[in-house]
């Protein structure tokens, strides 16, 4: 066994890095986190017709991330195959090398690239139904979509006195008006440092409203829009909260793990940790 270690750890220097089992794992990580961000794709394009531009968007941030994977797992496969090669050509060689050892590490190579096929499968799975939700969306965008939204300029406010009314008009429950002056904040001071605040009461609007499908998406332009805002954790947290008030608990629970997988010692991660004893 020593001797069969000796010979593979050679192959994988001369090789400047066989193929191995972490590297299925890294390239397995990544594949879960991309079929995750297109599970919650799928559990807002029914509802969200007219969001087909945020989907493309997304789903163009997936293509990405789908051609760069791809590519991984081609050179992936390529280092499998020049590693069955040379493992399969020195063994044959050496006579000290028993049949059992020859096996086992036919058996290895032949485990990697069942795992890599599988993975291949899997992104023209993901491929599939974009292809298909891209198609969808464009036949849905309405033309007015693409129109900003025209405000009652008047005495023109300064950004802290637009932010405080928005915020007053949420805090007293009027909800509508709040949504249109967070909404006007954004489009007139969209590098504003409260921006990233004024997106995530957008999303608490309409999760106060319970229309949580729109409440995900506009938690979601946190995320993405602001990654080193104050509010990502808080948006994970709402997020998993109105998947969980969807009957989507599986949804739910990938976003309360990712909350305390990023941020494990933020209050949202407790709460995190609290309700998923709750499933």
């Amino acid at each position: 066994m020593k001797y069969f270690t000796l010979i593979l750890t050679a192959f994988c220097i001369a090789l400047g890095g066989c193929a191995s089992q972490q590297d299925v794992i890294i390239l397995d990580d990544r594949l879960i986190e991309l079929e995750f961000q297109l599970s919650k794709i799928k559990s807002v394009a029914k509802s969200q017709k007219t969001e087909g531009n945020k989907l493309r968007g997304q789903s163009a941030g997936l293509r990405a991330n789908l051609n760069e994977i791809r590519a991984e797992i081609q050179a992936l496969s390529g280092k499998i195959e020049e590693t069955e090669f040379l493992l399969k050509q020195n063994l044959a060689a050496s006579a000290k090398a028993s049949d059992e050892l020859n096996q086992k590490s036919e058996k290895q190579l032949d485990g990697l690239k069942e795992i890599t096929a599988f993975n291949k499968d899997r992104i023209t799975q993901i491929e599939q139904y974009l292809n298909l939700e891209l198609s969808k969306s464009a036949h849905t965008v309405k033309p007015d979509l693409a129109k900003k939204p025209t405000y009652q300029t008047g005495n023109k406010l300064t950004e802290n006195e637009l932010y405080q009314q928005a915020k007053q008009a949420f805090d007293k429950g009027s909800l509508d008006a709040a949504r249109g002056k967070f909404e006007e904040f954004l489009d007139r001071y969209p590098k504003s440092q409260k921006a990233d605040n004024a997106q995530f009461w957008i999303g608490e609007v309409f999760y106060r409203e319970k229309w949580y499908e729109k409440a995900i998406l506009e938690y979601q332009k946190v995320i993405e829009n602001y990654p080193k805002g104050n509010k990502v954790e808080d948006s994970l947290l709402k997020q998993g909260f109105a998947f969980y008030n969807l009957k989507d608990k599986p949804n739910s629970r990938l976003i309360f793990k990712e909350l305390i997988k990023k941020y494990p010692g933020s209050n949202q991660a407790k709460i995190a940790r609290k309700k998923l004893k709750e499933f």
